[in-house]
Parts: C-alpha cells; structure tokens; sequence
C-alpha cells in the first residue's frame, strides 16, 4: 500500500508541474502614433482590452483548465470502472478501482491537454484580433497592417500628332518585330 501512495503522490506533483498558463492579455504589439500622449494611449489599451474580453467572452487559461479537468475526470472515472473490473476477476475490487483510477488520471490529463491547448490558443487568437481591431479603429499602429494609398495614376497623354490606326489600337504602339 505504501508504493501506491508514492506512485500517486508522483503521480500529482508531476501532473500539476505540467500545468502552463497561457499570457491573460493581448499577445500582439500596438503601438501609439507620433504625437500621441502616452496617458491617452493607456486608456484606450484598457479600453480595448475590456471590449476585447467581452467580444470572446471567456479567457484563455479558464479554456485551457475546463478542458484539462473535464478530460481527467472523464479518464478517471473510465479508468476507475476498468480498474474495477479486472480487480474483481482477481477478488481485489479496491485495488483495481484504485490503480485504474491513477491510470485513467494519468492518461486523461494527457490525452486531453493538446485539445485544451489548441482550443485556449484559438480563444487566445479571437481576443487578439478583437484588440487589434480595436486599437486600430482609435487611431494607433498595428505591425503588419498596410494603409490604403489615396495616390491615383495617370498616363500621359499621347504625344503632339499621334493618330491610332484604328480605335482597337493601344498607346503606346507595340514595338516592331
């Protein structure tokens, strides 16, 4: 009894060791205009990142840890069934139930923790862009975002005695063969 308490009390420490956060927070750099007041650029941040967490209504790390719980709990209690079930073929219901348990813990948690970083990294992304637009739509410099150009191209006008050979015809000319 002794040696499965050690294995489940490693079994914890190494479990809860693997429990990374994700950053609470805008993962994308904004930055303030020339000319802008620094104190109005910390107002609209806090602005933007309240309207940001309304528009995804969750945070990534409660993402992450819903999924990670619910995978665990889920791998438990199959693995708890199964523990039992293969103990009573050898009369120790108890320690079957139990070492399943451990198992099903273990193999839950890992079985569920790329799922729950993949959908914590999505919520993490809507809630980026949501900043995004949003500082952007207050005036400041978001990398990457390219300005529409208000510059209009002409073409010259064709040269002093110029006549097409026919209304089909481009200027200028194509060159000879």
């Amino acid at each position: 009894m002794n040696g499965i308490r050690r294995f489940l009390i490693i079994l914890v420490v190494i479990a809860a060791s693997g429990c990374a956060t994700m950053p609470s927070g805008p993962s994308v750099m904004v930055m303030p205009p020339p000319g802008k007041p620094f104190e109005t650029f910390q107002m609209e941040d806090s602005a933007c990142r309240e309207w940001a967490e309304r528009q995804v209504g969750m945070q990534a790390n409660e993402t992450v840890n819903q999924n990670l719980a619910s995978g665990a709990a889920i791998g438990t209690l199959l693995g708890t069934g199964l523990g039992a079930a293969i103990g009573s073929a050898s009369g120790h219901v108890g320690a079957g139930a139990a070492i399943g348990a451990a198992g099903g813990l273990a193999l839950g948690a890992a079985g569920a923790s790329e799922p729950a970083r993949a959908s914590g990294y999505e919520v993490q992304r809507r809630y980026d862009i949501a900043y995004q637009q949003c500082m952007y739509s207050k005036g400041n410099q978001v990398p990457g975002v390219v300005r529409a150009s208000r510059r209009v191209y002409y073409l010259p006008p064709p040269p002093p005695g110029y006549a097409p050979l026919s209304p089909y015809s481009t200027y200028p000319p194509p060159p000879p063969y």
